[in-house]
């Protein structure tokens, strides 16, 4: 049985004719003798019975005809129950993200939500390959996610929308005979030790475009995942880096050069499923996402 049936069954008992239930529902006749039909099925006992040339109900029929009063109420409860918790300004909301976004967003959202009427956040730092951010969605409300703008979309089983499109930069030591030019080149700087990411990580194919304008394989000497790390290595002269203009931390060591010639640029992503934005909640943190992202690309649109 099912909450359908057991309505038809109810304004039978208080209609008293199958046509008089399919007019009040707006089906037809065969339609409501159906789902009776349906739900008999299930009841060891009949609900109706003839009455000369109308259907009736049983003893047995008015009997969960009363019953499905109260099923109707119990659901009528659960959905206002329902409705009362998607439409909460509170409540927690998980965000992950890969780390170098976690560093730029993390503390600019707890600035931005706090006080008892915000959300409460639940933050968690998430450094995966590319193609495995969209499982992420399973157990986050929020998942931020980078990709290179020519790679494969995210699944249709997410709902996906773009925070940043943040150029990548080559990072160089501050005193490097480089660091003097404005503007560098795959052929500039395709003879440096370099130091990458690991496979699989979505900056892999910027590195791969260098050295095919280039025309010759780099010189991959470190694998390093976290800027603030590439960074530190960086400035102790251990080679040179891609890394992101706005998000990555500052470095006094370091100098952030543009790079002509290839596509480098990476888009910052949200993730979700999208039934996580029925709720207030997850719907304020997503707008949050957005205000942050734009405040993080104005401190340097001059150097867009």
């Amino acid at each position: 049985m099912d909450e359908r049936q057991l309505r038809i069954l109810r304004e039978l008992g208080d209609l008293g004719s199958v046509s008089a239930v399919a007019e009040a529902l707006h089906v037809t006749p065969s339609a409501i003798s159906q789902q009776l039909r349906l739900l008999q099925r299930s009841i060891p006992v009949p609900l109706t019975e003839r009455a000369g040339r109308r259907v009736v109900l049983t003893d047995a029929g008015h009997a969960l005809a009363a019953a499905a009063i109260e099923v109707e109420s119990a659901l009528a409860r659960a959905r206002h129950a329902v409705a009362d918790f998607a439409e909460q300004p509170a409540g927690v909301v998980s965000v992950a993200a890969f780390h170098s976004a976690a560093s730029a967003f993390f503390p600019r959202l707890l600035h931005g939500l706090s006080g008892p009427e915000h959300p409460r956040l639940a933050l968690a730092d998430e450094d995966v390959a590319q193609d495995r951010f969209p499982a992420l969605t399973r157990d986050h409300d929020l998942v931020l996610a980078h990709r290179l703008d020519h790679a494969p979309p995210w699944p249709r089983t997410v709902t996906s929308a773009t925070l940043l499109r943040e150029p990548l930069d080559v990072a160089l030591p501050a005193g490097h005979p480089l660091a003097a030019e404005p503007v560098l080149s795959p052929r500039d700087v395709a003879d440096q030790p370099w130091i990458t990411v690991h496979d699989g990580f979505p900056l892999m194919a910027t590195i791969e475009a260098i050295a095919a304008s280039a025309d010759r394989a780099l010189d991959i000497v470190h694998r390093i995942n976290e800027f603030t790390v590439v960074a530190e290595v960086v400035a102790a002269g251990g080679g040179v880096a891609l890394m992101p203009r706005w998000t990555a931390r500052p470095h006094p060591g370091i100098v952030l050069r543009p790079l002509s010639g290839v596509h480098a640029r990476r888009r910052i992503d949200v993730l979700h499923r999208p039934e996580r934005t029925a709720r207030k909640a997850v719907r304020t943190v997503l707008a949050e996402l957005r205000t942050t992202a734009a405040r993080i690309q104005g401190r340097d649109t001059s150097a867009t």
